[in-house]
């Protein structure tokens, strides 16, 4: 079962508590390639679903309520993309507020298992 799909179960059965999931094109790809899963399975799972091209969408604000934020599974890029500040996706400019705002961010390098 991939990392995202655990996360996304724990968090669905998890009493108050609501789920935001933003796949870029690469991890929509990568779960098709190596799975019998597609995006659709994921979303299923999640409260909330963003495109990574909503810059505006919510988790792109510091007043937008969360808890923290879960990369999973998180490549490289993006953790080069969140270190240098290059915030040219819903992913990588929520993460960059998530830090702002003192939430935890937590990156699962792809290769973690």
């Amino acid at each position: 079962m991939p990392i995202l799909q655990e996360c996304l179960q724990i968090l669905h059965e998890t009493e108050n508590c609501e789920s935001v999931l933003i796949m870029s094109r690469s991890a929509v790809l990568t779960l098709e390639h190596e799975t019998a899963l597609c995006k659709k399975d994921m979303e299923r799972l999640a409260d909330q679903v963003y495109e990574p091209e909503e810059i505006g969408a919510g988790p792109a604000s510091g007043s937008y309520r969360a808890d923290g934020m879960l990369i999973v599974p998180c490549s490289m890029k993006t953790v080069a993309g969140i270190c240098s500040g290059y915030a040219d996706n819903l992913i990588l400019r929520a993460a960059d507020v998530t830090l702002k705002e003192g939430r935890p961010l937590v990156l699962a390098a792809r290769e973690t298992r």
